[in-house]
C-alpha cells in the first residue's frame, strides 16, 4: 500500500480530486479535519486540554465543543491559535501514523490518501511515501472561492497570504496534478500516475 498526501492552496479542488480517487480506486481517504473533530469530542484526548486552555465558554449546551465559539476565541489571538495547534496537530498526526501502520499490515487497500491543511508544515513528508500538489492558477482559485463561498477579494487576499508559495509546494511534492483546466484533464493525470503504481506492484 502506498501512502500519499494531497496538498494545495485553498480553492485548488482537493476535495473534488479526492472524491474522484475514492470512487475509482481501492483506497482509504483520511481527512485531517475530520480526525481533529473526532479527537475533540468529549472523552477523546484533545477535549480536556482544549477546554482547560480556552475555558468552558467554548462548549455547546450538550457539553461538546462548539467549533464556531472555539474559532472566535483562537482567531482573535495568534498566540492562542498556536497553543491550540500544539494540542491538536500532534494528536492528529499520531492518529494518522497509527492508521497508516495498521493499514499497511492489513494490506486491504492499494492506496491511502491523507489531506491536511498543514501537510508540508506539519512534517507529513516523514510519514507518507510521497506528497501530491494539486495546482490551480491563482485567478481560477479566486473565482472559485467567490462563486462557492461568496468570499470577498479582501478575504481571499488574507487567505492566500497565509498559504505556502507555489515554489514551496512544488519543492516538497513529488507529483503535480494541474487542475487549472477542465476536471477531466486532472482525472487523466491522476489515472496515469495511479495506474503506473499499480503496474509496478
Amino acid at each position: 500500500m502506498r501512502s500519499i498526501g494531497i496538498t494545495g492552496g485553498v480553492g485548488a479542488g482537493k476535495s473534488e480530486v479526492l472524491a474522484y480517487i475514492k470512487t475509482h480506486y481501492n483506497c482509504l481517504v483520511i481527512l485531517a479535519d475530520e480526525v481533529a473533530h473526532e479527537l475533540e469530542k468529549p472523552g477523546q484526548e484533545c477535549y480536556n486540554e482544549l477546554t482547560a486552555l480556552l475555558g468552558r465558554g467554548i462548549l455547546a449546551p450538550d457539553g461538546t465543543i462548539d467549533r464556531q465559539r472555539m474559532a472566535a476565541e483562537i482567531f482573535a489571538d495568534r498566540a492562542v491559535l498556536d497553543q491550540v495547534n500544539e494540542i491538536v496537530h500532534p494528536a492528529v498526526k499520531a492518529f494518522i501514523i497509527q492508521k497508516i501502520r495498521a493499514e499497511k499490515e492489513s494490506a486491504e487497500y492499494d492506496f491511502l490518501f491523507v489531506e491536511a491543511a498543514l501537510l508540508i508544515e506539519g512534517g507529513y513528508e516523514e510519514i507518507l511515501d510521497e506528497l501530491w500538489y494539486i495546482h490551480t492558477d491563482a485567478d481560477i482559485r479566486r473565482e472559485r472561492l467567490k462563486a462557492s463561498r461568496a468570499y470577498s477579494d479582501e478575504k481571499i487576499d488574507q487567505i492566500l497570504q497565509r498559504q505556502l508559495s507555489e515554489e514551496a509546494f512544488r519543492a516538497h511534492c513529488r507529483v503535480i496534478i494541474d487542475n487549472s483546466s477542465d476536471f477531466m484533464s486532472a482525472c487523466k493525470q491522476i489515472d496515469m500516475k495511479l495506474e503506473e503504481y499499480l503496474c509496478q506492484r
